[in-house]
């Protein structure tokens, strides 16, 4: 999946447990590393439920904090050079990872999540382009003081796009039933202790055993997915939601094509009657298909392949867009050579975080830290670890290491990264006394080697997932990084009940991090997309996750 100079093609947004038609593995994600190395380690630890317990005691004696849903939910981002033509019935949409099949509950993949929610399956609660949470199959939620019950209140006239009536009992059932045969990402709900419907009141209740102020964002993706309890059908190549979307065919990593959904009960009614995507895993086919006219979007599109469509402004419109996707160049904090807190920083200091964003075409964003800026707790701290050579010279001498008496390092990482990234740090850190041998690897031995058996001194992958600072947080991470105060600051943000001191903690706990240098964030990759002009709503932030459709038209 990547570039032949090494820019990312959004593998960072892969999960799925195959390989590409290249032949690269497509998995960089959290989610998608544990289930290929076998080690759970998604969410906080037992040792971090046992501090947040503590913390909820305390914690009962805040007010009562009542969740205020936003307006629109999952609205497209409209920006386009409209042709006065006729609107055309159907949209053809160019993307880049493709599921392996449709059965959400049980195969991992952002493919899924990406086409699926909030076109064919539809959550308790939804999330915006900014990342947010709003109201979706809940039009409301009100939170107990203690953060343990959390009571949602349904819209009324829902349908499934078979017929059926959408009631609170089939919420509560298959949010019930992710936990009881922990279907995918039901470890997100480790803290529920029960969920409970009432259909008279049009309700769903869910009470937690301790306060997670991560529940509601938790509850946008699969979690929170609600089906048809009395439906039947192959999952694995048929879908039955309540979305603005059906789908009419699915043909496994090639297509999928969305029909207007006659029976969709909401707000968000599908603008056009067919929905096609496309699935284009190679980036110079991916380009002449848009050039071709045989998509009219392409999401994403390499920012260095981008310049014909960048300078054709007439026909078309090409823009980046913020997701959470996060370049993580790790060192391993019990390593020989990495747990030398000056040899880190020098690091931090050398690296020309400039230089790299500029050879990746220049839509890249720098990342000072370890939360992207659509995550909660989010601050610009880029100012930590400016670029000063001088002062990565001076640690490196501190150290024991010069450009005569050089340190040598491996920076480790995937071949779907190619190789000019490691060409471009084995030259800057060069110049501060670090001989760094680059090692490109097959992605299962990167698992192997450094997700699993930790044996590295530097690492570099994708960490495209929201809310995954808990990696922070755990000492039994492959980073190695055992930070008491970080520890307990993550747990009372989880424990939080407002939003205000949750992001208040998380940003102070980011801080410590950053300071103690165990990682370098190179960039915080931001995916452009191309489309032609005369499309209109489609979404640009984090449309390798979430992208709704209802609201893209084409005039012609």
């Amino acid at each position: 999946m990547s570039e032949p100079n090494g820019a990312h093609g959004n593998a960072g947004a892969t999960t799925d447990n195959t390989t590409n038609t290249t032949g690269a593995a497509t998995a960089t994600t959290d989610a998608s590393l544990e289930n290929r190395a076998k080690t759970p380690n998604r969410g906080p630890k037992w040792w971090l439920w046992a501090i947040i317990a503590v913390i909820v005691v305390a914690a009962i004696a805040v007010g009562v904090n009542i969740a205020k849903p936003k307006t629109d939910a999952q609205g497209g981002n409209p920006s386009t050079v409209e042709t006065g033509g006729t609107a055309a019935d159907t949209v053809t949409i160019g993307l880049k990872l493709a599921p392996t099949n449709l059965d959400i509950r049980n195969t991992s993949g952002s493919a899924l999540d990406q086409v699926l929610i909030g076109n064919v399956y539809e959550g308790l609660v939804a999330r915006d382009e900014n990342n947010q949470v709003v109201p979706s199959i809940a039009k409301s939620w009100d939170e107990s003081k203690d953060g343990l019950t959390y009571t949602f209140h349904l819209n009324e006239n829902m349908t499934f796009s078979n017929g059926d009536k959408l009631t609170a009992e089939d919420v509560a059932w298959s949010i019930n039933q992710l936990i009881k045969n922990q279907y995918h990402d039901a470890d997100s709900l480790s803290m529920v202790k029960s969920v409970a419907s009432d259909d008279d009141k049009n309700i769903v209740t869910i009470t937690l055993n301790t306060a997670n102020s991560n529940l509601l964002w938790t509850l946008t993706g699969r979690p929170g997915l609600v089906f048809d309890k009395d439906a039947t059908y192959d999952a694995k190549t048929e879908a039955i939601g309540s979305g603005p979307y059906t789908v009419a065919k699915f043909v496994a990593n090639d297509s999928i094509t969305l029909k207007a959904n006659p029976k969709y009960w909401g707000t968000h009614k599908a603008k056009t009657a067919t929905v096609v995507v496309k699935y284009l895993a190679d980036d110079n086919a991916a380009v002449n298909a848009l050039k071709s006219g045989d998509v009219q979007v392409l999401a994403p599109i390499t920012e260095n392949l981008a310049s014909p469509f960048t300078s054709d402004s007439a026909h078309y419109t090409v823009k980046a867009g913020d997701d959470t996707d996060k370049y993580v160049m790790a060192f391993n904090s019990k390593g020989k050579n990495t747990s030398d807190k000056r040899v880190r920083q020098a690091i931090r200091y050398a690296i020309d975080h400039d230089e790299l964003i500029a050879s990746r075409g220049g839509a890249d964003k720098a990342l000072g830290g370890p939360i992207p800026s659509l995550d909660p707790g989010y601050e610009d701290l880029t100012g930590l670890y400016p670029h000063d050579e001088a002062k990565a010279k001076a640690l490196m001498k501190e150290a024991g290491y010069s450009t005569d008496k050089p340190l040598q390092l491996t920076l480790t990482y995937a071949n779907i990264y190619g190789t000019e990234l490691g060409d471009q740090l084995r030259s800057q850190l060069a110049k501060i006394g670090i001989d760094l041998k680059v090692n490109v690897v097959e992605f299962s031995t990167w698992l192997q080697d450094v997700y699993t058996n930790k044996d590295y001194d530097i690492s570099l992958v994708d960490h495209n997932e929201s809310h995954d600072f808990y990696q922070w947080a755990d000492p039994t991470y492959y980073y190695n990084y055992d930070n008491k105060e970080v520890q307990q600051l993550y747990a009372q943000a989880i424990a939080a009940t407002s939003d205000d001191q949750r992001d208040e903690l998380l940003a102070k706990a980011a801080k410590l991090v950053s300071e103690d240098a165990p990682a370098d964030w190179l960039f915080n990759y931001r995916v452009t997309t191309a489309w032609a002009n005369g499309v209109s709503g489609f979404p640009v932030n984090l449309n390798q996750t979430l992208l709704p459709l209802y609201n893209v038209t084409y005039t012609k």
